[in-house]
């Protein structure tokens, strides 16, 4: 009895000494067990048992839970674009994106009858690149919470590319330096507040993609792939897609804008802008910030879905030594999906804006306007996991005056490429990309220059 004793008290000593509170129904079923078998007699079942109990009371009670600012629930989830973290009523959410393509470019070799000031077309022979595509890497950090009625966030975009570039110029987005110990440029073209309530909508402030000619470049399919290169002997952060071949580039803009509820489908923003001075005019000191605005209409026609936009610019330019002018610009297009089949439209007219990028080539020397308009249209079919797309766009720039035709006799009359694409979706994040790319490049004087390029690789998005 004294080695059966000796048996159930070491058991007992094993389970007491690692057991918590909470645990010391664990040892007083196992004494039971014990004492069930005949392992132990009733004295020495309801001994040990009085010990169990006692050793229990004795130990230190477990210190308060103190909540902290999650209210004492606390998870972590992954979000349909991208991976979040709650604690209370806060979220963090974290997305983003990663893309690299190998680009081969075919050029004309430089001549006199393919030189085009603002051409968007390959004039240098062959070349070959690992690269970014339109889009470079980005991650996006959000904060959002709900205080006072108010649904409000802090948001920020980091935009890196896998190239690295010369800082010359034009920052993160300089030409390319294709050497070793560089390093690649990061954009940080996001960093903006939001609040807004059901029935009042959104005020944005800070910096975000611009209104105007936004939704030509994020329903163009060159934004998950290459379009055309440019600058493919020394990449940049990006290629061009079809920036200044169908679209002027909206741009990353500081604002603070106002954007209502969905009214039937129907909504509707208009924001105050930073203004921007000429890429290639004279120098301006701006008094008046620019206007940007835009309507949206999304909703189904039968079983045909919809996307209508209309959105415009305008902004006073204040020339330091030469005639002030006001620069205007309006976009609209269409993107209709039935069945398997997605078609988008878009056309865009502006004067005092230029072409490809804004304000660039958009007066004379002396601050004389021009004029520019442009349009692409596009299709993609998909069949389960396949894409297979095709667009055409081209972009158009007239002449100030008699005076600037003259002067700039090579200047850009119209650039234009088609585009065909194919798409493969390996796994809900992966896209694998393929991509045949034709662009012209046409001076009012009669100058031409074209180029053809392949691209193929990968863009992920969580």
């Amino acid at each position: 009895m004294k080695r059966t004793l000796l048996l159930a008290s070491a058991a007992m000593g094993l389970l007491c000494a690692t057991a918590t509170p909470a645990m010391a129904g664990t040892t007083a079923d196992l004494l039971k067990r014990l004492h069930e078998k005949g392992i132990l007699s009733d004295e020495e079942y309801q001994e040990l048992l009085k010990n169990e109990s006692a050793e229990a009371a004795a130990a230190p009670a477990a210190p308060p839970v103190t909540p902290d600012a999650s209210g004492g629930g606390r998870s972590v989830r992954m979000t349909d674009s991208g991976v979040g973290f709650e604690m209370g009523d806060v979220t963090l959410k974290f997305s983003g994106s990663v893309n690299g393509f190998y680009v081969h470019d075919n050029g004309e070799a430089p001549s006199a009858t393919n030189s085009v000031v603002g051409g968007v077309a390959t004039v240098g022979g062959k070349s070959s690149a690992i690269r970014n595509g339109l889009l470079p890497g980005f991650l996006k950090v959000e904060v959002m919470t709900r205080q006072g009625g108010w649904d409000v966030g802090a948001h920020f975009g980091m935009y890196p590319g896998i190239n690295s570039v010369s800082y010359a110029g034009s920052g993160a987005n300089s030409p390319g330096n294709p050497r070793g110990l560089q390093t690649a440029g990061i954009d940080f073209r996001q960093t903006y507040l939001t609040f807004g309530r059901p029935g009042f909508g959104e005020v944005k402030i800070g910096r975000d993609i611009g209104l105007f000619a936004s939704e030509q470049i994020l329903n163009d399919i060159t934004l998950l792939s290459s379009g055309t290169p440019a600058g493919n002997v020394a990449p940049s952060n990006t290629t061009l897609g079809r920036i200044g071949v169908g679209y002027i580039y909206t741009d990353f803009q500081p604002q603070i804008t106002y954007t209502t509820p969905s009214f039937s489908g129907f909504t509707a923003s208009i924001g105050i802008f930073e203004p921007l001075s000429s890429l290639t005019g004279p120098d301006e000191a701006n008094k008046e910030p620019g206007f940007q605005g835009k309507l949206v209409y999304d909703g189904k026609f039968g079983g045909v879905g919809t996307r209508l936009w209309a959105a415009g610019i305008r902004q006073k330019h204040d020339v330091i030594a030469g005639p002030d002018y006001t620069s205007w610009g309006w976009d609209a297009g269409a993107k209709v999906t039935v069945g398997p089949l997605t078609l988008v439209g878009t056309y865009y007219d502006a004067s005092g804006l230029g072409t490809t990028a804004l304000n660039l080539f958009d007066t004379d020397g002396l601050g004389n306007k021009r004029d520019s308009h442009g349009f692409y249209l596009q299709g993609l079919a998909s069949f389960g996991k396949f894409s297979v797309g095709g667009s055409y766009g081209e972009s158009n720039l007239d002449y100030a005056n008699a005076a600037d035709a003259l002067a700039n006799p090579t200047l850009v009359d119209k650039n234009s490429s088609w585009v065909g694409q194919v798409r493969y979706g390996l796994t809900s994040w992966v896209t694998l990309l393929s991509e045949y790319v034709h662009t012209r490049s046409e001076a009012h004087n009669g100058n031409q220059a074209s180029s053809d390029a392949i691209a193929a690789g990968a863009i992920l998005f969580f």
